[in-house]
């Protein structure tokens, strides 16, 4: 399936946020590749940088999700963002959001940035070596 496909399955009212968060997330973070993939039990669309998963977007029954990994890894940037978005109920990895009012473009289109710069996949080998050398 398609990215234009999955949102075009969504209920009309999400399918224009959603279109424009995937939009954001492509233009912000050219390292990530976008497909319809399962994750945490549904189909969504997920985004991965190589070697790791850095982002899901998804439509629920009740609310989006926007999966973040870059600010589960930083309590800088989870808590600049949770305070940003505050409308937004923020999980440890991901912020759930029903309208637009909740996730503002130009606040996402900041997130976007500031977690493109991000390298999941250097700080996971990293954390792997560290563990390995404390056995």
């Amino acid at each position: 399936m398609s990215i234009s496909d999955f949102i075009s399955k969504q209920i009309p009212e999400r399918q224009r946020l959603l279109t424009q968060i995937h939009g954001l997330i492509i233009k912000r973070d050219k390292n990530v590749k976008a497909e319809i993939a399962p994750m945490m039990g549904k189909e969504m669309i997920v985004y991965k940088a190589p070697g790791i998963i850095k982002y899901g977007l998804s439509s629920m029954k009740n609310y989006m999700s926007l999966h973040v990994m870059p600010i589960y890894g930083s309590p800088i940037l989870f808590s600049k963002y949770k305070n940003l978005l505050n409308k937004a109920n923020f999980q440890k990895g991901c912020i759930n959001f029903k309208t637009e009012e909740e996730m503002p473009l130009k606040i996402i289109d900041e997130l976007m940035s500031d977690c493109s710069k991000i390298d999941l996949r250097s700080i996971k080998e990293e954390y792997i070596k560290s563990k390995s050398k404390k056995v």
